[in-house]
């Protein structure tokens, strides 16, 4: 899977996003439009092969340069984790459930959103780790309490951090709010 995703700001409506995502598997390009945060329409060309596509990526990122859209670095974006505590240390098979079934909702839910992309996943001592980089930490929280709660994922056992992306061994709690616990990974 190939993806080009570019933002732009606009101070009236806020983040703007656009985006490619070619899927070889079945030989698709999807391009993605709207403002972050809120669906985005979609338009999708198939039967477009490997060679075809990197051309189109490649004038799709020109033109949407053009407007005035650019990507923005690893750097200067931000980790968000949703953390579920778990019951034992390395996990049960419903654990395991929760893991896919998560990161596909919120994975799914960013990329119509242009919120971001879950990046790693995983499992440390009674927690599991869901790691998404995002441009906007307010509205990538926002969006992990609603799919997760349209998805019915078990809610209580879920917490938010969030970090700089060079700074994630020092995270900061996003939800609940007020925490006398610290958020740790």
């Amino acid at each position: 899977m190939e993806i080009l995703r570019m933002y732009k700001q606009d101070p009236p409506r806020g983040m703007l996003f656009k985006d490619v995502v070619y899927e070889p598997e079945d030989l698709s390009l999807m391009y993605t439009k709207g403002r972050v945060g809120h669906e985005g329409t979609v338009s999708v060309k198939e039967g477009i092969d490997p060679g075809q596509a990197e051309e189109l990526i490649h004038e799709y990122g020109e033109s949407a340069a053009g407007e005035g859209y650019a990507e923005i670095p690893e750097e200067e974006q931000h980790w968000v984790i949703a953390q579920y505590a778990l019951k034992t240390k390395d996990g049960t098979e419903r654990d395991r459930y929760l893991e896919h079934k998560a990161a596909t909702a919120i994975g799914t839910y960013f990329s119509w959103r242009g919120l971001g992309s879950v990046e790693e996943i995983g499992f440390s001592p009674y927690k599991l780790n869901i790691l998404c980089l995002v441009p906007d930490v307010k509205l990538a929280v926002k969006g992990i309490q609603v799919v997760l709660r349209e998805s019915r994922l078990d809610f209580t056992k879920l917490s938010i951090g969030s970090a700089p992306f060079a700074d994630l061994d020092h995270p900061v709690r996003r939800y609940p709010l007020p925490s006398k616990v610290p958020f740790a990974l």
